[in-house]
């Protein structure tokens, strides 16, 4: 029988990479996150589809002790600790006001920005489509041989309130990023098999 991993293009080293081998990072080494590999990591993953190409995600990077101490402050107790000591930290967000960039990305569509601009859908229709990009960030992450370690638990209105208050971003997502320490993983939960999820018609 075909091993799995055999029919996929993608080299086997790359699937582990980023699928099998991958984790979710608690603890990290101090060895900096560059920008330059945060720019590699966003060059790979702009690349990846959102509705009509809107691109919603808005990332901040988080670098300045000040800030970090802001952003600690506002995390679940048990996301304080691993969020002040990563090496960094960016808030994946997005941006319900995506139609204004639309004439530029999207520039054959005449009237594009005139199906969002003003109605309440854009915010569902930017989330969404934010949560995709999140799940290629943090496969974009992985790409560039480091770990993510995304969390949901925080306070996103006092995270909104200090990071975009002159702004229209909303938080989705905190992630922690850089290198993974000794012992960053816990035990790896089992996963839905094959014939528990997929079904034909």
């Amino acid at each position: 029988m075909t091993e799995l991993h055999n029919v996929l293009q993608l080299d086997k080293n790359a699937q582990d990479l980023l699928f099998r081998s991958a984790r979710t990072a608690n603890a990290f080494t101090d060895e900096p996150v560059t920008e330059q590999q945060v720019a590699a990591i966003y060059d790979l993953v702009k690349y990846a589809p959102t509705s009509m190409n809107i691109q919603p995600l808005r990332v901040v990077l988080v670098r300045s002790p000040e800030a970090r101490e802001r952003l600690v402050a506002r995390m679940s107790d048990g996301n304080k600790a691993k969020t002040a000591t990563a090496p960094l930290t960016a808030i994946l967000a997005y941006d319900p006001e995506f139609h204004e960039h639309l004439p530029a990305v999207f520039p054959h569509f005449q009237g594009a920005q005139d199906l969002f601009k003003g109605k309440p859908h854009r915010f569902d229709t930017a989330k969404f489509n934010a949560l995709l990009q999140v799940g290629y960030f943090i496969l974009g992450v992985r790409a560039a041989g480091l770990a993510a370690g995304p969390m949901t638990g925080f306070d996103a209105d006092g995270v909104d309130g200090e990071f975009f208050a002159d702004s229209q971003y909303r938080s989705l997502v905190v992630v922690n990023i850089g290198k993974p320490a000794e012992n960053a993983w816990f035990a790896r939960s089992p996963r839905l098999e094959f014939d528990q999820v997929v079904s034909t018609v």
